[in-house]
């Protein structure tokens, strides 16, 4: 879990990141500037421009805050510079991860404003020359890899083994959680994520422990 932030500094970027996560939740990384950051965070536009040079550079590590902690006891290989093959999980049994994995589903429906933020972001750096676009594709990059994996230990360790074939399936489970959040945050009431996700393991013999 990431660490409270200690020293006057480290508060300072703390706030400047909840601030820009804000904005950028509400309007969208291209609607909002650094000077609005800067004034929601109470600081001036220089004093923003002390922690971080730059719009882009700050937006990258207010994407990669929210994987921190998610990394530590999902996947290891994240938060990596590159993509990189799946990597052995220590800890956690498959099945743990698994729940801990549709468990940031449920997480997420408390975090309304997170979903929007990626939702937004996500959709905006399929445009080349974005600043997030690199990112996006790591990510989904390393999500495929390391979710591939665990399904392919789960399909394995099971009596027959499942047939399907992890990657396809991890695929099609990204595609889901995304396509969720979104309908989520059109009609909250009418879409139980979480719920709806361990349906779609269920039919490939993947259940809830």
């Amino acid at each position: 879990m990431s660490q409270a932030p200690r020293t006057k500094g480290e508060r300072t970027r703390a706030r400047i990141l909840d601030s820009a996560t804000e904005l950028f939740s509400r309007s969208g990384y291209n609607s909002v500037s650094l000077r609005e950051i800067a004034a929601h965070a109470g600081l001036t536009h220089a004093g923003l421009l002390h922690h971080f040079p730059g719009k882009e550079p700050l937006l990258l590590e207010v994407l990669s805050r929210r994987d921190e902690d998610d990394a530590a006891s999902l996947f290891p290989g994240l938060l990596g510079s590159d993509p990189a093959p799946p990597v052995a999980a220590a800890g956690p049994s498959a099945a743990e991860r698994l729940n801990r994995l549709v468990a940031v589903v449920g997480r997420n429906s408390r975090t309304p404003g997170l979903v929007a933020l990626y939702a937004k972001l996500s959709a905006e750096a399929s445009e080349p020359g974005h600043p997030a676009r690199t990112y996006f594709v790591r990510r989904y990059q390393l999500l495929r890899a390391e979710i591939g994996a665990l399904l392919g230990e789960l399909f394995e360790s099971y009596e027959p083994s499942v047939a399907a074939d992890p990657d396809a399936v991890a695929q099609q489970l990204l595609a889901l959680m995304d396509g969720l959040q979104t309908q989520w945050l059109l009609e909250p009431a009418a879409v139980p994520m979480e719920e709806r996700v361990w349906e779609f393991l269920g039919s490939h013999g993947l259940h809830r422990p």
